[in-house]
Order: C-alpha cells, then structure tokens, then sequence
C-alpha cells in the first residue's frame, strides 16, 4: 500500500535529512531554496554513463583539433580522427536525447552526426 503526498503538501516539511557530509536540512528548507543545488539530470542510470562517455570523446576530439601537425600528413589523421571521435560523442549525446525525450538534443546531435558523416564519407573517397 502506497500513499501519495501532493507536491505543495507540507507534511513532510520538518522531517530532517542528513548528507553525507553531515550536514542537516528539512524538506521543507530543501524544497523551498535557492542556495541549495538540484540537479535536474538522473544519476548513475544509463543515460548517466552515455553522457559522460560520450563527452569524454568529445573533449578528446577537440583536443585532436587543437593539435596542430608538422606535416600535412599528420594534420589529415588528426582531422580525420577529431571527425571520428566527434561522431562518436555526438552519437552518444543523440541516444541520451532519445532517453530523455529532449527534442534539442535530439536534433542538435543528429545533425551534427550528419555533417561530420558526410565528412568522413568525402575525405575517405577523395
């Protein structure tokens, strides 16, 4: 048996809650501040470790990107694997987007995809 308390109820507002690191609120103190943070993202579930991975090939691309070669050789891998990298974190951020139902995401990602595909697709048959 389950009950539901409404969101503006304020029976729960004096239960006190303890962090980790110790300190001490109410609900009522949490659910009425501006000071305290709260994250708006889920934690630790699927779409928690997709963002971060896919992140993380996104830093990397860049710092591809800042890189500069000595020869035009090298300046085409490290465009070429920027463009990969990319791609792959830009895929990943378009799947957090369908997990979190975010239209924005969603789009943003899915062309960024496309363009970065395309480039991928003219650099490797020319």
């Amino acid at each position: 048996m389950s009950r539901v308390v409404k969101p503006d109820s304020e029976k729960l507002d004096n239960v006190i809650i303890e962090t980790d690191k110790g300190q001490e609120f109410t609900v009522g103190e949490i659910k009425h501040s501006n000071r305290i943070q709260k994250s708006q993202t889920p934690k630790q579930d699927l779409s928690w470790y997709v963002k971060w991975i896919s992140s993380a090939f996104i830093f990397t691309a860049v710092m591809m990107r800042s890189a500069s070669g000595n020869s035009p050789e090298q300046i085409e891998t490290l465009l070429m694997a920027d463009r990969i990298l990319s791609m792959i974190g830009c895929i990943g951020w378009t799947w957090v987007g369908l997990l979190w139902k975010d239209r924005a995401l969603i789009v943003l990602n899915a062309v960024i995809v496309f363009a970065l595909a395309t480039g991928i697709l003219s650099s490797l048959l020319n």
